[in-house]
Order: structure tokens, then C-alpha cells, then sequence
């Protein structure tokens, strides 16, 4: 797979959150061969988002090339593939925003189980904000800052990371079925990324750090870990073995 993490920082959040439905009906619906507007014609003719204007299919259409294409295989297994466990599929999109949007990374994967491991589980919009202007490269004006905080927040909360409401808001540790970690497992074989095997972003984000992620590895199907002192030795079956 030629994809790896983005690391570029980018805006593309402040228009689209996680969208996990419209994620889905993508996997169901597309020719990875149809490309640039013969793709847009037949998203919009077929209506593969439903009632969506031309301008949110070409949105959707833009997001979900960097999200999904980029990552050949991953594609290739989405598509056929269907989860059982109806939690695994936020995940799913989760991890691929995850791996689209730097700041997205930043903030579930490293600000949010910061907080959870101090306590702190409670905060305000105002606080991702700050976080977000704290960022060296995060030269925004205050009302894109906290614009930037809205939508981090809005999609945590689509992937079980955040609980919904106004204001105050909580960080949550979502359940993660074996068959999401499966895949979780898989895709970081085949794509470059920050971290180690048991140490990064993706895991962390959902509560499963280098300290607990062991047991769960061990029991997965199809799924070989072992360690000797400092060495980690994992093997899986490729994604398209998946389903």
C-alpha cells in the first residue's frame, strides 16, 4: 500500500466530521477504476449519498479519495467486507481520519488519553481551543481555533470518544470488538505510521496503550504476537483475508 499517515496539516475537518453513513454507503458504491467527475457523475446520478447537493457529493467525494483510496487494500477489503459488530464501523472511520488529519491524530490519539490518564475526563470546548492554539503550527484566528475544537470534539463524539451534549463534555473509552482491532492490526502492517506496534496514535485512542493491548492481541483470530524482552513479533493474515 503506497499511503502512509498524512503529516501535513490541513482544514478538510472543518468541513466534514467522521461520517460514518455516507463512510459506509462510499465502501458499497465505489469503483476505485472510476475517477475524477465520471466518479462525481455516478456518485450524484445514483444517488450514493442520498439526497445530497452536487457540491456535498464533490465534499464527500474529495474527503473519502484522501481518507480510503490512499490506502489501496484498506479499500479494496472495505468494500467487501461486513463488519458483524455494528461498533465497528465508527471505528473504522475513526482510525481513517486518524490517519488523514494530523491534528485529528494529535487529539484523540495524544490529548484525550493524556487527560483520561490523569483524571481529568471532563473539559470544555475552550480547552481544545487553547490546545489547538498551542500547536506551533496552528497560526489561526481565534474563531477558526475554536472552530478547528467544534469539529475535533463532534467527531470523537461520532467515534465514542466523547460524550455528547452542549458545554461541558466527557472523554470516554469506546469498546473495541475483535474484529475492529483485527483490522486496526492489519492496516498498520501495510501503512507507514507514528509509533510502535503496541505504542501509537491509533491504539491509545481507543484505550488500549502498550500496557493493555498485549492480552488483546494474543486472543485475536488469525493474529500471531509474541515478545521476547524488547522484541515484538506480530503476523497477521492480510486485509483481504478479512470477512
Amino acid at each position: 500500500m503506497p499511503g502512509a499517515e498524512v503529516a501535513a496539516l490541513h482544514t478538510r475537518i472543518l468541513r466534514l466530521t467522521l461520517a460514518v453513513q455516507e463512510s459506509r454507503a462510499y465502501w458499497e458504491a465505489v469503483d476505485p477504476e472510476v475517477r475524477g467527475p465520471a466518479r462525481v457523475e455516478r456518485a450524484f446520478t445514483e444517488r450514493w449519498f442520498g439526497n445530497k447537493s452536487l457540491a456535498r457529493v464533490k465534499l464527500l467525494l474529495a474527503n473519502f479519495a484522501v481518507r480510503f483510496d490512499a490506502y489501496p487494500d484498506a479499500l479494496a477489503a472495505l468494500r467487501r467486507w461486513r463488519p458483524a459488530d455494528p461498533a465497528t464501523r465508527p471505528l473504522l472511520c475513526h482510525w481513517h481520519l486518524q490517519l488523514a488529519d494530523p491534528l485529528y491524530r494529535a487529539f484523540t490519539g495524544d490529548w484525550l488519553p493524556a487527560r483520561l490518564a490523569e483524571g481529568r475526563k471532563e473539559f470544555e470546548p475552550d480547552a481544545v481551543a487553547r490546545w489547538v492554539a498551542a500547536r506551533p503550527e496552528a497560526d489561526w484566528a481565534p474563531a477558526t481555533r475554536y472552530g478547528f475544537a467544534t469539529k475535533l470534539i463532534r467527531a470523537a463524539n461520532e467515534a465514542g470518544l466523547v460524550s455528547s451534549g452542549q458545554g461541558l463534555r466527557t472523554a470516554l473509552v469506546p469498546r473495541v470488538p475483535d474484529e475492529a482491532l483485527g483490522y486496526l492490526v492489519r492496516l498498520l502492517q501495510r501503512v507507514p505510521h507514528s509509533g510502535t506496534w503496541e505504542d501509537n496514535p491509533y491504539l491509545r485512542s481507543v484505550g488500549l496503550p502498550h500496557d493493555a493491548v498485549a492480552a488483546r492481541l494474543r486472543r485475536l483470530p488469525d493474529v500471531t504476537f509474541r515478545r521476547m524482552g524488547e522484541l515484538v513479533e506480530l503476523e497477521a493474515t492480510p486485509l483481504g483475508a478479512l470477512g
